[in-house]
Order: structure tokens, then C-alpha cells, then sequence
């Protein structure tokens, strides 16, 4: 028994190293690109106001600003709210699969946090995933495990947004051919491009052996043509080894259809939310517009601004928007335009910096006893005490006997040791238990006989 730590730990201790050494690095490298992402996206701010000002249309949007029912952009601002919860919540159905996941709420929070920050100020949101990833090791997750569960909630982010913006499409695809004309082909391309980027996670998931093919083939091209060899191993890492962790993982969170369904159903909440912004934001300036179409647009704006690879969707955000929703806000477009903004884009990534250093203090239990648990307490309530007294006895048990992973590498006793001592304790000294046997069959053999038609007379 001693000797079982003395292994495991070392293991754990290096393994730990080597992982914060790596995600230390990928959040230098995070950070130093959310620094010039917020340096450019300042530069964009000013260009915007000196427009404002040179183009004479500096006194239509500051009345326009001071008719606004800022009732309206409160509710605006809690749909952002729920779009940060929904994404809360997304997690923690992944973490509950997992047993034995260290990860907690407050961790899952500071991992949003993370997206909502880093996403905003990289260029196509790419430093979304590596920082959530890198949160997720600061939890105890080892980098494989830790990329599978971002990777899995990636793809279901992603198969949100397609959904959703292919049922847009079909339900209000007359309203956009008869508002926009041909430039919503624009948006059908854009939606393509969306669509295959879904079919090729989907193909790294399902098909992982197939992708591992192909991409040791381009790896053996690269070769060829002598690329550096640092590129070259790190392609071989994700080929190799991260290929197959991510079909793992996806395979194993959709082997469980009622939590992948509850996942596609909290992301579809949690865009309609943010789709939703600027139907208050019309409201919040006097303006009476569709809610669905609002919806439509919304999806729109968000695929037009998320394909341009700037900081912030820059561009794509103010030509989606003016574009499909120009018409409906009239002379206060700029104003719409900069409360929109404000309430999806700037204010977000500012309130998102005191989250990301929030992290979960007691792991010695993981979210799914602690979630099992507070069910057992609350559904005590509504049973007769000595009912829940034998319930929460025959659960409360087995979320007792849980051990977390870092209390059995420190050498923890096993619950079945102390199990395993008390038959020897409860024996009584000096009697053979074999002994009694005969003696307690002899009355039970007699009553059947007796049943049966009396004792049999034997006949010497």
C-alpha cells in the first residue's frame, strides 16, 4: 500500500509541470494578440468618431443618442446576460458527463470569460479556443482532455449557428430577397462556408483514422519541399495523437443522446439571445420592427461579421449591420449601430476581465456528485423525513465512497479496506461456523417430511 503513491505521484507531478509550462506560453502568445486586437480596435474608435464629426452627422447622433429609452438597452444588455449564462450552462452539461472532472462552475465561468475576451480581439475570434483550452488545464485537466471537451463544445457552437441560420434562411428567405435583393447571395456563400467548415469537424469526429491518413500524407509532401521541422512536428502532435482524442471525446459525449440534444438546445438559446439584441435596441429608439426578421438579420450580421479575419468582426460588423438593418433604424443608424456595439462587443470584453481569474476552491468533489447531491437535499424536502432519511443514506453512500483523483494518488486508503475489516471483526472467537449447519437443517427437513405425509417407517 505504501508503495502505490510512491509511483503515482511523481507522474502526476511532471505531467502537471509540463502542462503549465505549455499553457503559460499559449496565454503569453493570447495575450500579446489581445494587445494589438485592443490597440487596433482603439485606432477603429477614432476613425469612427473623426467620421462623425467631418461628415457633419455628429449632431444627428447625439440626438438620436438622447432619445434613447434606456429601459430597452437594459433588457438588451441582460439578453447579453443570458447569452453568457447559456454558455455557462453549455459547459457544465459536458463537465457533468465526466464523473470524475475536476473542473467547477466558477472555473466554466472564467472559461466563457476567456472566450468572450480573447474572441473578441483576435482577427475570426481565432484566440477563443487556445485561451478556453488553456483555462481548461488550470483546472487539472492534462492539455489532450482539456482540448477534446473545447473541441466538442466548439462543434456544437458551431452546428448551433448553422442551424439556426439555415431555419432563418427558410423561413424568411422571401423577406430577405425582397429587402436585399441579390446581395443575399452574399450570405447564402457565406452560410456555405459556414456548412463545410461543420461537415469537416464533423469528418475529423467520425472519421478520425481517414483524417490521420491524409494528414500524415501532407506531412510526408511538406517534407519534400523542406519545411521547418518545429511546423512539422507540431502538425504530426495534432495529426497523431489530438486527431484521435477529439473523436473520443465527441464520441463519447454523443454516445449520451439526451445531453447532446440539451446541449443543441441551450446553444440555440443562448444565439437567439444575442440575435435578439437589436430588436431591443430598435425598441430602445422609439422603433417598431418584426421580431423574427430581427432574429433573421441578426444570424446574418453575426455569419457576415464572424468570416472577416480582423479584430472584432471590424468591417464585416458595421456592413452587416447597416446593410440589414440601415432600413430600419433610418436617420439613427449611427447611433443603432454604436448601442449595438457597445452592448455586444465593447462592454462584454471589458466586464469579461475581472472573470477571468475566477477558479473553483473546493475540488474535492467534481460537478457531478455535487449536482446529484443538492438533488437528493432538495428532493428530501418534498418526502416524509424517514423516507428521505433512507434515501439520502443508500445515495449519500455512494457519492461518500467518490474519491477525487488527486486524494487517491496521495495514498488514500480504498473504501473497501475498512469494508473488508469488519466481517473479521464481527466474527465471534471460538466457534466454527460449518458446526451449525447440520444442526439448523435437521428441523427444516423434519417439518417438510411431516408435511408431506408424515415420518417414513424404516423396516429393518
Amino acid at each position: 500500500m505504501a508503495e502505490k503513491p510512491a509511483k503515482v505521484q511523481p507522474k502526476k507531478k511532471v505531467r502537471t509541470a509540463v502542462s503549465d509550462a505549455g499553457s503559460s506560453q499559449d496565454e503569453a502568445e493570447n495575450r500579446a494578440k489581445a494587445r494589438k486586437g485592443a490597440l487596433f480596435l482603439g485606432a477603429v474608435v477614432i476613425i469612427y468618431v473623426a467620421y462623425l464629426v467631418f461628415s457633419g452627422q455628429m449632431d444627428e447622433f447625439v440626438a438620436a443618442l438622447g432619445q434613447v429609452d434606456l429601459r430597452w438597452i437594459c433588457g438588451a444588455a441582460f439578453c447579453y446576460l443570458l447569452y453568457f449564462v447559456f454558455g455557462v450552462i453549455a459547459y457544465v452539461i459536458a463537465v457533468y458527463l465526466d464523473h470524475d472532472s475536476p473542473v467547477g462552475v466558477r472555473d466554466l465561468m472564467s472559461v466563457e470569460a476567456s472566450g468572450v475576451f480573447f474572441g473578441n480581439l483576435t482577427p475570426m475570434m481565432a484566440g477563443s479556443v487556445p485561451s478556453q483550452i488553456v483555462r481548461l488545464t488550470r483546472t487539472g485537466l492534462d492539455a489532450g482532455e482539456a482540448s477534446a471537451t473545447q473541441f466538442t463544445r466548439f462543434i456544437m457552437f458551431q452546428f448551433g449557428v448553422v442551424l439556426f441560420a439555415a431555419l432563418m434562411l427558410v423561413a424568411k428567405l422571401r423577406f430577405f430577397f425582397e429587402s436585399f435583393g441579390d446581395i443575399v447571395i452574399l450570405n447564402l456563400v457565406v452560410f456555405g462556408v459556414h456548412l463545410l467548415e461543420l461537415v469537416v469537424l464533423f469528418v475529423v469526429c467520425l472519421c478520425p483514422h481517414f483524417v490521420m491518413h491524409v494528414g500524415n500524407w501532407g506531412i510526408r509532401l511538406a517534407r519534400r519541399f523542406r519545411v521547418q521541422d518545429e511546423a512539422l512536428q507540431d502538425a504530426s502532435q495534432v495529426v497523431n495523437v489530438q486527431v484521435m482524442e477529439f473523436s473520443r471525446a465527441f464520441k463519447h459525449a454523443a454516445s449520451d443522446l439526451p445531453s447532446m440534444g440539451l446541449t443543441l438546445v441551450v446553444t440555440m438559446l443562448q444565439l437567439a439571445c444575442l440575435y435578439m439584441i437589436p430588436w431591443f435596441v430598435l425598441r430602445g429608439f422609439g422603433l417598431h420592427e418584426d421580431f423574427l426578421e430581427c432574429l433573421a438579420a441578426g444570424s446574418m450580421v453575426q455569419m457576415v461579421a464572424s468570416a472577416v479575419p480582423l479584430p472584432g468582426g471590424t468591417g464585416g460588423a458595421e456592413g452587416g449591420f447597416l446593410l440589414f438593418y440601415g432600413g430600419m433604424f433610418g436617420s439613427a443608424a449611427s447611433a443603432g449601430f454604436l448601442v449595438w456595439r457597445i452592448v455586444t462587443f465593447f462592454g462584454p470584453t471589458f466586464l469579461a476581465v475581472p472573470l477571468l481569474g475566477l477558479r473553483t476552491k473546493n475540488r474535492q468533489l467534481s460537478l457531478y456528485h455535487r449536482i446529484r447531491r443538492r438533488g437528493e437535499r432538495i428532493s428530501s424536502l418534498f418526502h416524509p423525513r424517514g423516507k428521505a432519511r433512507g434515501r439520502g443514506s443508500r445515495r449519500g453512500g455512494a457519492v461518500a465512497a467518490y474519491k477525487p483523483k488527486k486524494a487517491a494518488a496521495e495514498g488514500a486508503a480504498p473504501a473497501e479496506s475498512s469494508a473488508a475489516k469488519k466481517p473479521a471483526e464481527k466474527k465471534p472467537a471460538g466457534q466454527n461456523p460449518a458446526a451449525k449447519k447440520p444442526a439448523e437443517m435437521k428441523p427444516s427437513a423434519q417439518g417438510s417430511s411431516a408435511k408431506k405425509g408424515g415420518p417414513k417407517i424404516k423396516v429393518g
